[in-house]
């Protein structure tokens, strides 16, 4: 099968196709062919290795020392199932699922197995695959963190990086929980998030949200780049900061994919796509994510 291979930490240019060994499930794992897959900004850091000197040693120890130990990144997908291990009860072949890999990666290829019990479930039926593979990441991120600071109706909440993977979704199950939404951004995703629901929209190149009177119940930042110590004077008594860096890995629950493709058959979640690329043009999806301003997600499609 085809695959896109991190051959060293670097630059995009260390992604290389190649032909791989098609995988074989295991009794307890299903086969899906991969129909598409995204490029998130974690796949960037992996591939280039951006982590704190702190962190150095012991993730190099986690992921690989020379290489990610998966060489084949990718941590969600949707696709179709194509053969099952003889003790899978869950799934059958020819469903059609999708799934969050996590640090397992492998999703840049062709062909991925995945336990049975793993973060894998039936894709939303009024999406296509596209659109299924860009809900996992941000979404259950969004949710664990919720949970974390105890989101709850009425809350007056800020979302800072609202317009990417994680922000994007983060204002539409906020919204789905009953808070109000104040979404930070640049101007040029005004529309596009308050299009999600948000009900104030602040531009964080023109305007400082802590120095408004405006105080929140949680503080939310999406992309890991304000703090505890800038967001506290913005913060209600008591109020909750949370955000993606330095929090730990969010904790992924397969009932999260359940509930989000529940959400969006309803109508309340939509996946927000930015762009598209072929599997052959990964390096190119990277060097587009590397640049920081991706709105949503940017999708790889696999054939």
């Amino acid at each position: 099968m085809k695959a896109m291979v991190c051959t060293k930490y670097g630059s995009a240019d260390v992604l290389v196709l190649r032909e791989v060994e098609k995988p074989t499930p295991k009794n307890n794992e299903v086969l899906v062919r991969i129909y598409a897959t995204t490029v998130t900004s974690g796949d960037v850091r992996v591939r280039s290795f951006r982590c704190p000197l702190l962190y150095w040693l012991p993730m190099r120890l986690i992921i690989g020392v020379t290489r990610p130990r998966n060489a084949i990144l990718g941590v969600e997908f949707a696709g179709e199932v194509e053969a099952v291990g003889a003790q899978v009860k869950r799934f059958k072949k020819g469903d059609q699922v999708y799934a969050l890999n996590g640090m397992r990666f492998g999703a840049y290829a062709e062909y991925i197995c995945i336990p049975e019990h793993g973060n894998i479930a039936l894709k939303p039926k009024n999406v296509t695959y596209d659109e299924a593979a860009a809900i996992p990441f941000g979404g259950t991120t969004a949710l664990h963190f919720f949970r974390k600071a105890n989101v709850k109706p009425g809350h007056k909440m800020l979302i800072y990086g609202a317009s990417g993977s994680v922000g994007t979704s983060a204002i539409q199950l906020a919204k789905v929980i009953g808070a109000e939404v104040t979404a930070v951004c640049s101007s040029a995703n005004f529309e596009l998030v308050k299009s999600l629901g948000a009900d104030h929209v602040i531009d964080y190149m023109k305007e400082d949200f802590t120095k408004r009177e405006t105080r929140y119940d949680v503080i939310f930042d999406a992309v890991g780049k304000s703090s505890r110590v800038i967001c506290k004077k913005a913060l209600k008594s008591g109020g909750a900061f949370i955000t993606v860096d330095g929090q730990g890995v969010a904790k992924v629950l397969t009932e999260d994919l359940i509930y989000l493709a529940s959400l969006t058959e309803a109508g309340k979640l939509q996946a927000v796509i930015d762009r598209r690329y072929p599997l052959e043009q990964i390096p190119d999806a990277h060097r587009y994510v590397d640049q920081g301003h991706k709105k949503g997600n940017v999708i790889i499609t696999v054939k």
